[in-house]
């Protein structure tokens, strides 16, 4: 049995270098947002079949969502959980086919559709984070709700009329506030996220973390980008039955890869097959 000398200490352990390729967040310019919508138009025209499902199936989403606003506005919640956790796995599969125009291959609609099996752990992962937060953003909405309207949980229509009166300005920042605070929080968790895991196959804490570095280190690109995304979603839902969404749902869907693509950089050597 082999004894240490008095005095003498082991060394210290040093692990070995990480064989982890090294991300680079890149800096962005405001013009780069351009070029992520053109190159989102340019796969969604070279694939309009393809687009014109994943358009349908948003439009879908949105009446379902909009319908049970109007008639059940108590179970919009647990609906608009639906279509977060729906939501994602349709944009990757939006991913999957800018992705294999990238490499020159043909895009597929049942491999887009099913491009997620393989990530399904980081994927079911991220959704969760993403519902947690949903979560808290309805109970801070509904703690907004209670002190300014203290005769109780108001109706749909006298929630809209509140927001529309310039006598309850009070409640509209409030509510602006809160719901901003964690629209930017959830935008930042995964602005690069998803399809982050569709070409690294990387697990959700490292690609939400790189979402994060992308947002802060390029901060006013990404509010940029963001708004951009909600203005045409929004404009798209005044269009009658919600049609706009199919085009912007698609559209939105190949641009935020390119967007990815655009915001951070991989060793040449180690890129995704």
């Amino acid at each position: 049995m082999s004894q240490t000398s008095p005095g003498s200490e082991p060394p210290p352990y040093v692990p070995p270098p990480s064989e982890v390729p090294k991300k680079t967040i890149r800096s962005l310019h405001p013009m780069h947002v351009v070029q992520w919508i053109a190159a989102g138009w340019r796969d969604m025209r070279a694939h309009p079949g393809i687009s014109a499902f994943y358009g349908f199936s948003f439009c879908l989403m949105a009446l379902v969502l909009g319908a049970v606003f109007r008639s059940k506005p108590e179970y919009t919640m647990s609906i608009a959980s639906g279509c977060l956790l729906l939501g994602p796995f349709l944009a990757m599969g939006l991913y999957e086919v800018s992705q294999r125009r990238e490499r020159g291959e043909v895009p597929r609609l049942g491999s887009s559709l099913t491009c997620w099996r393989s990530h399904v752990r980081s994927m079911s992962m991220l959704v969760l984070v993403l519902i947690v937060m949903e979560l808290l953003w309805g109970r801070a909405s509904l703690v907004v709700f209670a002190v300014f309207f203290n005769t109780g949980m108001p109706s749909t229509a006298s929630v809209m009329q509140a927001v529309f009166n310039p006598d309850n300005w009070e409640f509209v920042v409030a509510y602006a506030i809160v719901g901003g605070a964690f629209a930017v929080l959830v935008f930042a968790i995964s602005v690069v996220s998803i399809p982050m895991i569709l070409d690294r196959d990387t697990d959700a804490i490292s690609a939400a973390i790189t979402s994060i570095e992308v947002f802060f280190q390029n901060t006013v690109v990404m509010l940029m980008w963001g708004a951009v995304i909600a203005s045409l979603i929004v404009v798209s839902l005044l269009v009658p039955w919600c049609l706009g969404l199919l085009i912007t749902g698609p559209l939105l869907g190949h641009a935020s890869w390119h967007a990815y693509r655009g915001a951070v950089e991989w060793p040449v050597e180690s890129a995704g097959d």
